[in-house]
This record gives C-alpha cells, sequence and structure tokens, in this order.
C-alpha cells in the first residue's frame, strides 16, 4: 500500500457514476473519480463532473476538503446558505451538512475527504 502520493504521477484508472436517481435534481452528470490514496478512511485525488445538481448529505463522521481547478460549483444547505466556488477557490465541509451539490460548469477538484470515528 502506497503511504503518500504526487498529484503529477499518472492517474490511476477512473471510476465512473452518476447520482442515484432519489437525489437527482438536475442533469444526469457523469462523475469521473481518480482516488490516489485510500487509508484508514482517508481518501485523496481529483474527481470531474459535467454540469448537474443532486441532494448532499455527508455522513457523521465524514469531513471534505477540495479545491476546485477548473469549472464552477455550487454548495447550498438545507439552512440556505450558499456558496459558488471556481478555479483557486476551496471548501471545507463537516459531518451532517446536508444540501444540494450544483455543478454549474463542468469542474475537475481535488479532494481529501476523511470518514472515520474521532
Amino acid at each position: 500500500m502506497q503511504i503518500h502520493f504526487s498529484f503529477d504521477e499518472p492517474s490511476p484508472l477512473p471510476e465512473i457514476d452518476f447520482p442515484k436517481p432519489e437525489r437527482l435534481i438536475s442533469g444526469n452528470p457523469k462523475r469521473t473519480t481518480w482516488n490516489r490514496y485510500e487509508r484508514d478512511g482517508v481518501f485523496a485525488g481529483e474527481w470531474a463532473c459535467e454540469v448537474g445538481a443532486w441532494r448532499i448529505e455527508f455522513g457523521p463522521h465524514q469531513h471534505e476538503y477540495f479545491q476546485v481547478i477548473s469549472g464552477r460549483c455550487r454548495v447550498t444547505e438545507d439552512n440556505g446558505v450558499s456558496k459558488e466556488y471556481g478555479p483557486g477557490d476551496s471548501f471545507v465541509g463537516g459531518p451532517g451538512l446536508s444540501g444540494t451539490f450544483e455543478v454549474i460548469e463542468p469542474i475537475l477538484k481535488r479532494y481529501m475527504i476523511v470518514d472515520r470515528p474521532a
């Protein structure tokens, strides 16, 4: 198991998925994930997505950091707080976050997710 990685290294084979139908709000965007690191509930890599929107719900131990490389997205929490993210912008979300994730322009982001009990 690799203990470190660099985004300059060749990408692993991608995983492709689509939002679950019961969460889908608009479009049916293809989501492509290059998971470069996975260890003890920590995941990191790159993620690309087509235009569309769906409901998000973070788990009780889930934290996510991402930085947008290209494109634009909007995260809107159920409480109405909404923010757009574009190239160079970063996001941090924690346990209990729920709302919508909307890809406004096809996006590429780098992410780190921590999903494990404290």
